[in-house]
């Protein structure tokens, strides 16, 4: 039997034996969510197609599956939702800026090695191509950090219903600041170890610690870890702020 097969098989029984319902619905939507981000990227390849645009549609879709599919609807995965979509807008514009004045769109060095044989005249802004992979690699810590932080804050506020708006944004921000280094930390391994065959090579190829920092694959990974370590940050007091305002807006919120 195929061994993606056999590890699929595995995942589903685990998530289905320590999470029951919630543990199926989250699987499914692993599935979902490739799909989305499947469609996505084959209508980048048209030349007519706005990166920025279908980027922030299918962070759109992908926190709606992760939110309301797997944590059903209700007001602490609408806070997240709203969270998400406001992080997302801003930190489109933020790195679109970053990724056309630090030059890290296009191929490398060591890419181009490997596709001398085909064209490069796509008619594809490669600029925009890189906000989105950014931003699409960065998506799912930023939802689940914005579902983490607003639903204690629901608690909080049904344990506290007199609390005012200032200490429930203020309670938001302190579980924000627990839930910043293990995501940060995440995002960091994660990308790195994709990136470990890469470094090897660098060494290998006697490439000099100046070398390895200057070069574009190498620069535009660290982009990616610090543009995430940025939307991981800025979601906590995006989401503390919106929770608190939903949450005290009126005397009494279902949660």
């Amino acid at each position: 039997m195929n061994a993606l097969v056999v590890l699929a098989a595995v995942l589903f029984l685990l998530m289905a034996i320590i999470g029951g319902k919630k543990g199926v619905r989250s699987f499914i939507a692993l599935f979902v969510n490739f799909f989305v981000l499947l469609v996505a990227v084959l209508i980048m390849t048209d030349p007519n197609a706005d990166p920025i645009l279908l980027t922030l549609v299918a962070c759109a879709l992908i926190s709606c599956v992760t939110l309301f599919f797997i944590n059903e609807i209700n007001s602490k995965t609408k806070t997240a939702f709203i969270s998400t979509l406001l992080t997302t807008a801003l930190m489109l514009l933020f790195i679109f800026i970053v990724t056309e004045q630090s030059m890290i769109h296009g191929f490398g060095e060591e890419e181009v090695e490997e596709q001398t044989i085909y064209s490069y005249y796509l008619g594809i802004d490669f600029v925009k191509i890189a906000a989105s992979v950014i931003i699409m690699s960065t998506i799912g810590a930023i939802t689940d950090e914005a579902i983490a932080v607003s639903s204690p804050m629901f608690e909080i506020r049904k344990h506290h219903p007199v609390i005012s708006r200032k200490e429930l944004f203020l309670a938001g921000m302190r579980i924000g600041k627990d839930l910043l280094g293990t995501n940060a930390n995440t995002l960091f391994f994660a990308f790195f170890g994709g990136y470990l065959a890469l470094l090897i090579r660098y060494i290998d190829l006697e490439y000099t610690f100046g070398e390895i920092i200057n070069n574009k694959i190498f620069s535009a990974e660290m982009m990616t870890i610090l543009s995430g370590g940025i939307g991981v940050a800025l979601i906590i007091p995006i989401t503390a702020w919106i929770t608190a305002f939903v949450l005290t807006r009126t005397p009494k919120k279902n949660s």
